[in-house]
């Protein structure tokens, strides 16, 4: 059972744990929820529409890509940079304020004439994406009694894999329909409207002291937030190492369309929805099983796609598995980084943040890597593997140490 967080040393102590929350509680809750649904629809809104963005600013596509692609570099950076940067303010008025950063990042794109303005305006958008993800995720466990902290995580980042499932394929719809500049448009405008709805129902959150510089290396100190830092790089490489690659996989070797590809990838994210949720339940009882199970689910399902992903209804089966572990990857991280540091959530998050972001990169190269040596059905191979060995980490040395020390004199 962990001690109780108190308040000398935590920068963001949980709710005292006096009955559940209220309707006003989990209000709050959802409306984290929703901002983390308006930056992931943001973050990934160019990725269906960059052949148009290309075109109309004379680009090639490969140099449109910086616009996904640079938002995730700079997210690394504000990660650490704006939880110590924001020193003793209302965590609040922190929100509010990169919920702003966004809807000018959307802004800018929107009516910027050319594209170097516009990749400022995308480079805006990670300071709001790493700080959210730093500041926004470790205020969920605040707003409830600690028993429903992994709950209020779960809400949070549910609102993930509805923006994933919805919102994405959605501005690509209207971006198809309107054009892309309408798309950012009323991306900014909901922007507007959930920052509205959180200066409306978050209560006031002053941290009870700064987190300084210093004390993010100090958490490395913690052996089971090493582990989940591990546990992060593996995930995150394994994932994207595979998932970067999945439409040329289904259509090379499933040989399935492109459209029924984008079907399947809808399902996918839906899929990952459920997976959140399953996740959630999970780690509430068992950090250490749900990090393992994560990793055994992703592993497994990507292994197996070059083995017997030839057949439609294989892969496709394969594929939603894949997503009910990707729904639950970052909820299964994020509570072991909460369970191994509740005393410093906003240092775990930070650095559980940035690192996520580095391993995402470097993911997409580790399977660019295996493609252009061994295939496309490499990446997916290598992928597992990497989620595997997450699992292999977490059930070697997610012990309770201390458990098992009891468990050996008895």
């Amino acid at each position: 059972m962990h001690a109780p967080a108190t308040a000398s040393s935590d920068p963001l102590v949980p709710a005292p744990d006096d009955g559940p929350p209220g309707l006003a509680a989990w209000l709050a809750v959802l409306s984290v929820g929703i901002g983390a649904f308006a930056l992931v629809t943001t973050e990934f809104l160019p990725v269906g529409l960059l052949p148009q963005m290309a075109t109309e600013l004379h680009v090639t596509e490969g140099l449109a890509g910086l616009l996904v692609t640079v938002p995730g570099i700079v997210a690394a950076i504000a990660a650490l940079a704006v939880t110590v940067g924001v020193g003793r303010a209302d965590r609040r008025h922190v929100l509010w304020a990169l919920m702003g950063v966004m809807v000018i990042s959307n802004l800018l794109v929107t009516f910027a004439t050319s594209f170097w303005p516009i990749l400022m305006g995308r480079s805006l958008l990670g300071i709001g994406v790493g700080g959210f993800w730093s500041i926004g995720v470790a205020i969920g466990p605040r707003l409830v009694p600690l028993r429903y902290a992994t709950r209020a995580t779960a809400l949070i980042f549910g609102g993930v894999s509805i923006g994933t499932v919805a919102g994405v394929p959605a501005g690509a719809l209207i971006g198809e329909l309107f054009g892309w500049r309408t798309a950012f448009g009323i991306a900014a405008g909901i922007g507007v409207l959930v920052l509205a709805i959180q200066v409306f129902l978050l209560p006031p959150l002053p941290p009870t002291r700064a987190t300084r510089a210093r004390d993010l290396p100090l958490l490395l100190k913690n052996a089971k937030a090493r582990v989940g830092l591990a546990a992060t790089v593996l995930m995150f490489i394994g994932q994207f190492a595979a998932y970067t690659y999945i439409t040329p996989f289904l259509v090379q070797v499933s040989a399935m369309s492109v459209r029924t590809v984008s079907v399947l990838l809808l399902a996918y994210g839906a899929a990952g929805f459920v997976g959140n949720i399953i996740g959630g339940w999970a780690a509430e009882r068992s950090a250490r099983a749900a990090l393992v199970g994560t990793g055994l689910v992703v592993g497994l399902a990507t292994v197996a796609l070059p083995l017997f992903g030839q057949g439609a209804i294989a892969a496709t089966t394969l594929v939603m598995i894949w997503g009910l572990g990707f729904g639950a990857m970052p909820i299964s991280l994020q509570n072991w980084m909460f369970r191994a540091a509740p005393d410093g959530m906003e240092t775990g998050g930070a650095l559980f943040v940035a690192t996520a972001q580095v391993a995402l990169a470097s993911g997409a190269g580790v399977g660019g890597l295996a493609v252009d040596h061994l295939g496309v059905p490499s990446a997916m191979v290598v992928g597992g593997m990497f989620a595997l060995a997450t699992a292999a980490v977490g059930w070697h040395f997610g012990r309770d140490r201390h458990r098992s020390a009891l468990h050996a004199v008895h």
